[in-house]
Formats: C-alpha cells, sequence, structure tokens
C-alpha cells in the first residue's frame, strides 16, 4: 500500500471516529482512538451495508459517512456491552 493510501485510511478514520463520537455522546477516546473506531466502523459498515443492499457510491465523502455510520453501531454495541 503507498503512503497516500495510508494516510487517506488514517484520516478518514479520525475524521469517522470524532463525528461517531460527537453522534453517540461520551464516547470520544482521543486521536487514536478515533483513529481506530473509525476504521473498525469502515469495516463493519463494509460487511453490513452490502447485506443490507446499501451503498453511497464513491470518493472521500462517501467514505467518511460510511465509516461514520460503522463507527457509530461500533460504539452502540460497546455502550450496550459497557452496560453488561
Amino acid at each position: 500500500m503507498a503512503a497516500q493510501g495510508l494516510i487517506l485510511i488514517l484520516i478518514i478514520g479520525g475524521v469517522a471516529g470524532w463525528l461517531a463520537g460527537l453522534i453517540v455522546k461520551g464516547y470520544g477516546f482521543g486521536l487514536l482512538g478515533n483513529i481506530v473506531v473509525g476504521i473498525v466502523g469502515a469495516l463493519v459498515a463494509g460487511w453490513i451495508f452490502p447485506m443490507l443492499g446499501l451503498g453511497f457510491g464513491g470518493g472521500i465523502l462517501a467514505s467518511i459517512l460510511h465509516a461514520t455510520i460503522g463507527a457509530v453501531v461500533v460504539l452502540f454495541l460497546v455502550r450496550l456491552i459497557k452496560r453488561a
């Protein structure tokens, strides 16, 4: 993977994790945590959305939206696990 692709993945993951932290109040994990949550969220959304027949097209904004929705799902799951 080229360095530019890795940097883009980290930026999209960070933005998506940050946005998900704003949506799910009280779940900010700092810069590295937000990047991890955003990347994991993108993986989760990449697994769930095709099964539901959903797609957002291509581009950076679509990738951020995709990863943000997945990160929100991940944060809700984290919240449910912490309550149990």
